[in-house]
Parts: structure tokens; C-alpha cells; sequence
């Protein structure tokens, strides 16, 4: 999950330090490469000469390097500037900048947008989801494909879900613990992490963040897609996690 800092005032949170996230990320296993894959497939088989792409909190750039490879045009952009940071390093020349996923505005349309790694699962609200998707086609050109990536959907979700990890990476060690539970006043999922880094010289750092992810409901995505224009389908299968959303801007729109 990437794009949101639930750190508290004045304090240091995983999403603040891009070089842990991705220690964490890619000892635990995510497979960026084949993620991207999958998606640029997607986009091919109902876009097949798109060059333009928008990677929409995108995070460290973990899955924009990839379609960096693939599309002519790429740009990013994101909320945190730790991520951020990371993202230009891996991509320099590539434009990334910071911006709201709920109401930015960007020069020119583009091809492709995609959102990934259940960022809009920090959304608040399905007036949020449905400004969201409708910032999502208004950089589309007509016939351009949105991809997106869900968080779970209530009745997946699993209250009291508790996750661990080791990794080590470029000399850092770092242990991370998650704890899940519903969350008081609405219909999300909080997420409790800790995380405890460890670097030769550097003594050990620890970081807690808390996320209110959204849970909304298949019929909720789907009616933010069609409220903004776009067909929806749903796919599940290739991608890991909870499926992908897919929508193609209509030519009237």
C-alpha cells in the first residue's frame, strides 16, 4: 500500500523514508516487474498502440520504471515527497511531481492511467472514489484505458489480521509488524505497523504509521467508473492481491 502516512504529528513514518519502503517491499517479495507486465498487457489488448502512461501514486517508482520500458511517455505523481525522492532517483528525466489523486490537473491527456498497489484504498468517502476516477478520465484521451488496483472488499477483509516480516537489503535489516481491525467510525480497515531498521553504525530506528484504508464494495468502484464515463470490468487471476479494475474512456466523453 503506497501514498499515505498515517505517522503522527512531528514524527517519522516508513512513507517519509522511500529507501526502507522498498527494502521492505522487495525482501517481502513484490514482484514489480511481473505486476507491470500484467498490467501493460491489459492495457495493450484494449489500447494496442498505446505510448502514454500515468502512474498515479506512484509511489517510489517501483512499478514506473518498468512501463518506462514500454511506453514512450511516462509521469508520475504522489503524495509523499520521501517517495518521491526515491522515484526521481530511480527515474531521472522522468517527470514526477506532487499532486492529489482526488482533484489534480495535468497538461495534456494520456493513453493509459494507472493507480496501483491498493493506493485508493486511502480515499475517505465514495464521493472521494467518484472524484477520483473522474480526475482519472479527464487525462485520458477517448478510448484510453484506466487500470486499478482495489484494497479488499468487506467481505474479504479480515478483521484482526496480523503480518510479519525479516528482510535483509543493502545492509539494512528491517523487521516490520502490521495488525488490521475495523476501523471505529466507518467503513475501513485500520492498520496498525511498526517497524524497527537497523543499518552497520546507525544503531536501531522505529517507525509506526497508522492507515484508515476504505472498503468499499465491488458495486461502489464500479459505479465511480461509470459515473466518470468509463466502461468497467473486473479481473482476477493474473494480478495478486484483490484483482484489478479496468475501464476504457468512451469516445463521446
Amino acid at each position: 500500500m503506497s501514498e499515505a502516512s498515517g505517522a503522527a504529528s512531528g514524527t517519522t513514518g516508513i512513507y517519509d523514508l522511500g529507501d526502507v519502503y522498498d527494502a521492505i517491499y522487495r525482501g517481502r517479495g513484490k514482484d514489480y516487474r511481473a505486476e507491470s507486465a500484467v498490467v501493460t498487457e491489459h492495457i495493450r489488448f484494449r489500447f494496442p498502440n498505446a505510448a502514454s502512461l500515468l502512474d498515479v501514486g506512484c509511489g517510489t517508482g517501483g512499478h514506473l520504471v518498468h512501463f518506462a520500458q514500454e511506453f514512450a511517455e511516462v509521469r508520475g505523481i504522489g503524495l509523499s515527497d520521501g517517495m518521491l525522492e526515491a522515484a526521481r532517483r530511480r527515474l531521472p528525466g522522468v517527470p514526477l511531481e506532487r499532486g492529489d489523486m482526488r482533484s489534480f490537473r495535468l497538461d495534456g491527456r494520456f493513453d493509459a492511467v494507472v493507480c496501483l498497489f491498493a493506493a485508493v484504498g486511502n480515499l475517505t468517502g465514495t464521493d472521494e472514489l467518484a472524484g477520483t476516477l473522474a480526475s482519472f478520465a479527464r487525462h485520458l484521451v477517448p478510448g484510453g484505458v484506466v487500470v486499478l488496483e482495489p484494497w479488499w472488499f468487506p467481505e474479504n477483509f479480515t478483521p484482526g489480521y496480523v503480518d510479519g516480516s525479516v528482510v535483509a537489503h543493502n545492509g539494512m535489516t528491517a523487521a516490520r509488524v502490521s495488525r488490521t481491525v475495523p476501523h471505529e467510525t466507518r467503513d475501513a480497515g485500520r492498520m496498525d505497523v511498526h517497524c524497527l531498521v537497523a543499518r552497520p553504525g546507525q544503531g536501531v530506528q522505529h517507525f509506526s504509521d497508522t492507515h484508515v484504508m476504505a472498503l468499499y464494495s465491488r458495486a461502489q468502484y464500479e459505479a465511480a467508473f461509470t459515473g466518470a464515463g468509463l466502461t468497467v470490468e473486473y479481473v482476477t487471476g493474473e494480478y495478486p492481491g484483490n484483482g484489478l479494475f479496468i475501464g476504457i474512456k468512451q469516445k463521446g466523453e
